[in-house]
């Protein structure tokens, strides 16, 4: 046995850890699925899964091309869409039924998410009362990653 090498430091394949790494991200995207309007922070899912939380955000972002904190945000704003098209909740309502404990947090990433502050989605979402969900919700879902069009200020 030669002494130094890396390969007799670990008794785990690494393809082997990899599947294991995965599985423990998929299970922190599962639970912000379920559990969106709970208060969750990055540092509260890296320990049910027994990772750091700079770990779990760096591998987070590398398998699904955002930080878990944007993900999170994503579920919330995709549900307070839902809410909004709905039109019996106001805005601040709709932002603590979704799990935000600030408004001007939930209005400023609801906007660079829609492309829109949820009181002008709220407004618009009356104009798609006639149209099928399915289509509503395709045409008006969210934008990941700062990708929405901004209006242009003069």
């Amino acid at each position: 046995m030669r002494c130094g090498t890396i390969s007799h430091v670990s008794s785990r394949p690494a393809p082997a850890q990899r599947l294991r790494d995965l599985a423990r991200l998929r299970r922190v995207k599962d639970r912000i699925d379920r559990e969106y309007a709970q208060p969750l922070d990055v540092e509260a899912l890296a320990r049910g899964v027994h990772m750091s939380a700079g770990h779990l955000s760096r591998e987070f972002k590398l398998a699904y091309g955002e930080s878990p904190y944007s993900y999170l945000m994503t579920r919330r704003i995709e549900r307070a869409m839902s809410l909004l098209r709905r039109g019996d909740l106001s805005v601040t309502e709709v932002c603590f039924e979704v799990g935000c404990s600030s408004l001007g947090t939930f209005s400023t990433r609801f906007t660079e998410l829609v492309g829109m502050p949820p009181s002008a989605y709220r407004r618009a979402a009356r104009t798609t009362a006639g149209i099928p969900t399915c289509v509503s919700k395709q045409v008006t879902r969210p934008v990941r990653n700062r990708e929405a069009p901004t209006s242009s200020r003069n």
